[in-house]
């Protein structure tokens, strides 16, 4: 067996790469049915409904439990992972899309009141996500994971 038949033969690396998928795609239909604007980036993107991050380590774990049991090692190891993703996102990662919101309001601010062009760049807002956003993913993460195996 090639090493190409053996990636896709793998049932778990599949499942995550479809959760992630997936839930790029409905991301991205959200976002613009919301927006009513289609933005390429959120194909891609970090942020919004649901958590593709989410999605894929709730597909890696929701695989690895059908196929090596839910008492096994690999099992265990898929599920903390995701424990700590989805912390991760709903914590430090929305803190931060918070705080480039606001620190892009005082950068336009500050250029509307000095008249000063500032080369900066716009700092990402989309990079966390909210307990709704991540359990979303989740959900669709797990449904994924055992439609797959």
């Amino acid at each position: 067996m090639n090493s190409f038949e053996q990636l896709i033969g793998n049932r778990i690396l599949v499942s995550a790469v479809t959760g992630w998928f997936v839930a790029q795609i409905l991301k991205t239909l959200i976002y613009t049915l919301m927006t009513k604007r289609f933005e390429p980036e959120r194909l891609v993107g970090s942020g919004g409904m649901p958590s593709s991050h989410s999605s894929t380590v709730c597909a890696m774990a929701a695989a690895s439990g059908q196929i090596y049991g839910l008492g096994s090692f690999e099992f265990a190891v898929t599920v903390i992972i995701a424990i700590i993703v989805m912390h991760d996102a709903m914590g430090v990662r929305l803190e931060t899309g918070k705080q480039a919101k606001l620190i892009n309001e005082i950068v336009e601010t500050f250029k509307t009141m000095n008249g000063k062009t500032l080369a900066e760049e716009k700092l990402k807002e989309f990079v966390g996500h909210t307990p709704l956003q991540v359990l979303m993913g989740a959900i669709l993460g797990i449904a994924i994971g055992i439609l797959m195996v």
